[in-house]
Order: structure tokens, then sequence, then C-alpha cells
């Protein structure tokens, strides 16, 4: 791999100002790492491309993003787009013969996905999909104390996703909440994350039963290309228009290993903030993660069963990639971090050939787990994913 390779930003959002700033910060933690620069960012909004050009100190801006894949400067691509373009840009990703680093739910719906999954594997590039949860060094302890049978076998989990982004009843009718183009709401958005936890600590999910819901069925039309977290002053004579996608989802699970598990997401829950929370219960104790406090650990483990304490595990050195951003335990990684190391892997994985990121694959196996909630909720039973 040379030392310096170009990385180009498609779609100059929060997302893509993320996997921006984790290129700049990439050898500040990694410096065994080849220098990633961003060289071109592709942004069909204006004022959006300049801000970030000027931000990230990018040369080449354009509306459309196929400059960008075109760009022979351009050695992995970042996909930060909105959904309904995943498919369509990784494709046009794969056919150009660069690596692909794209956010979930990478398309609309688990046939785009296995078409991204397809492409990718035909064309033999190294892909990396943003789960980024699974890089918190908390996260990486758990999944080797559940393996190394700390808790004992496992009976079963909960995994919660809440947060408040669309909260608001004024909050603006964007692309997340239209079908074609969000998909199906916070399934894509939040649940595919909680899929993901489950199948990294516990493994592949066999069946599923779920409900779903909209909660806000009306939203005011911006009069731009509106955030997902604008807000509006409704009145009498405000414009609205239809909420196609769910605010909400529920799902009973029985995972491969027959353990059980609860899977829930909601994007309109009013005093939540980004409150992602892991619970996994063994026959002989629990572990406990909450992403607001994302370098601890609650951990209960012995052989007392009843009245058995919880005590708290601080992440430190030895824990996934911890060491490459603190020297001590106790001190928290951001959200931010995880996309460094969501790169890192990518770069490690370009490199030799390993598996320590996400994959497409990974996103595929999220879909389909999607894509069953929707049909457990339309027909009301159970569902046996692929």
């Amino acid at each position: 791999m040379t030392q310096t390779l170009g990385l180009g930003v498609i779609g100059a959002g929060w997302m893509g100002h993320v996997h921006a700033r984790s290129a700049a910060r990439l050898r500040h933690h990694f410096p065994e790492l080849p220098e990633i620069r961003v060289v071109a960012v592709a942004e069909p909004v204006a004022t959006g491309a300049k801000d970030f050009a000027r931000r990230h100190n990018v040369a080449h801006t354009s509306a459309d993003w196929r400059e960008v894949i075109a760009d022979p400067n351009v050695d992995i691509v970042s996909v930060a787009a909105p959904n309904s373009l995943h498919r369509q840009i990784a494709l046009a990703v794969a056919e150009a013969g660069k690596n692909l680093w794209i956010e979930k739910p990478v398309g609309v719906n688990a046939d785009e996905a296995r078409d991204v999954a397809a492409a990718v594997a035909q064309a033999g590039i190294v892909d990396a999909v943003g789960f980024n949860y699974r890089n918190v060094p908390a996260v990486t302890k758990a999944r080797a104390l559940i393996a190394d049978g700390a808790i004992g076998p496992i009976t079963h989990a909960r995994v919660s996703l809440l947060t408040d982004y669309a909260a608001h009843p004024g909050g603006v009718l964007s692309w997340r909440f239209e079908r074609e183009q969000g998909g199906y709401g916070i399934l894509g958005d939040l649940a595919s994350h909680g899929v993901d936890l489950l199948r990294y600590l516990l493994g592949d999910l066999r069946e599923l039963v779920a409900d779903t819901a909209i909660f806000i069925p009306e939203r005011p039309v911006p009069s731009g290309a509106g955030s997902h977290y604008a807000t509006a002053t409704v009145t009498p004579d405000t414009q609205m228009g239809a909420v196609e996608n769910e605010d909400y989802v529920a799902a009973m699970v029985r995972m491969a290993s027959d353990a059980r598990a609860f899977l829930e997401a909601g994007r309109t829950e009013v005093g939540q903030q980004n409150a992602y929370v892991v619970q996994v219960h063994g026959q002989s104790g629990l572990l406990r993660w909450d992403f607001r406090r994302s370098d601890e650990l609650e951990l209960s483990t012995g052989v007392d069963y009843a009245s058995q304490p919880t005590t708290t595990v601080y992440s430190g050195p030895g824990d996934g990639d911890y060491a490459a951003f603190h020297p001590g335990a106790g001190i928290a990684m951001s959200y931010d971090d995880t996309k460094v190391v969501e790169l890192a892997n990518l770069l490690r994985d370009i490199a030799d050939g390993g598996t320590r990121r996400a994959t497409v694959m990974d996103a595929v196996r999220a879909a389909e787990a999607v894509q069953a909630m929707i049909e457990s909720a339309d027909s009301r039973r159970w569902i046996e994913l692929p």
C-alpha cells in the first residue's frame, strides 16, 4: 500500500464531515498506517460543498458524485449520501475498482444490500460499513467476556436504541421520513445497529416477531433541503406532508444459539437522547453497556447467582483499540473515535486481507432482519431469517 491514499467523500452532511475528520485524525492514533487525505467531495448543495471544502482543505468539489469516483486521485470512496443513493453509488464504486467505505443501511431494502454485496465480491474490492458501535472498546471487551464464558451460557439479551431527534411535531419532513429515499425509517437508521450489535455479541438471528408504529403521521414540508434535526413552527397555513416510514419498532428474537432477545428502537422518544443500551444475561451473570457511558461495562460474574453484586469495569489498554487513544483506563471514547477505528480497520484489511471491519455482508444480514420485522408487523406472525 502506498503511504498516501486519496479519499473521495460523497455527501457533505454531518456524516461526510465525520468521515473527513476521521481521515485527518487517522495517523494521530495509528501512525503505522498510510496517510489518507480527502481529495474530493461531491455535494449537490453548493453552500454545503463550499463549507466542506473550506473546513477540510479540499481542492476538488462537484455536484456530481460520478466525478468523485472517476477522479484518479481517489483510492477510497466514502458514501455518506441519502440511503436511496447507496446502491447506485456503491455499484459504480465497485465497477471503478475502488475500495468502498459506506454508511448503513447500504440501500433502502435487503435486495439493494445484496446487489451491493454481489458487486463488491465480483470486483474484489475491500468494503467497510458504518456499524461503528462494535468498535467501542467496552463492546469489544463484552464480546470477549461472552466468548470466554464469563457470564455462563447466554439466556437472553436486550438492545434498546431510543432517541428524540424526531420527537418534535414540527420536525420537518426531510428525506429520512420518505419511504423511497429513507427506506424503513428507524428500522434502517437505528434498528440495523441493534441487529449488528446482537450479531457481533451473540451470533446470528434465527427468527423474530415484530411490531412497528408511526407516532407523528404528518410533518411540515421544508422550504429547502431540510435536515432531520430542523424544526418549523406549525400554523394553520403550514403545508404538511405524510410520514411514510416507521418511528418505532419492537421485536422479539430467537437467536441461532436458542438464546432470546428483545430489540427496540425509536426516534420520537421525548426525554431520551441517544440512549443506546445493550444488556446480556447469562446463566451465571450479566453485562450491560450504555453508549452514553461508553467506557463503562457493568458486569456481574461469579457463582453466587442470587444477590450476586454487579460492578463497573472501565475500558483500558488491551480492550480493542483503546490504547491508540488513551494511556489509562476510565477515559471515555467518543463517537468520532469509533469512526477513526472504522477507517483504521478498513486500511488494515486492505493491507493484509483481514476481516476486522464490519462489511457489506453484515449490512445484508441487518437488512434481512429489518425486512423480516416489516413482514412480521404486516402479517402479525413469526418470520424465519435467511
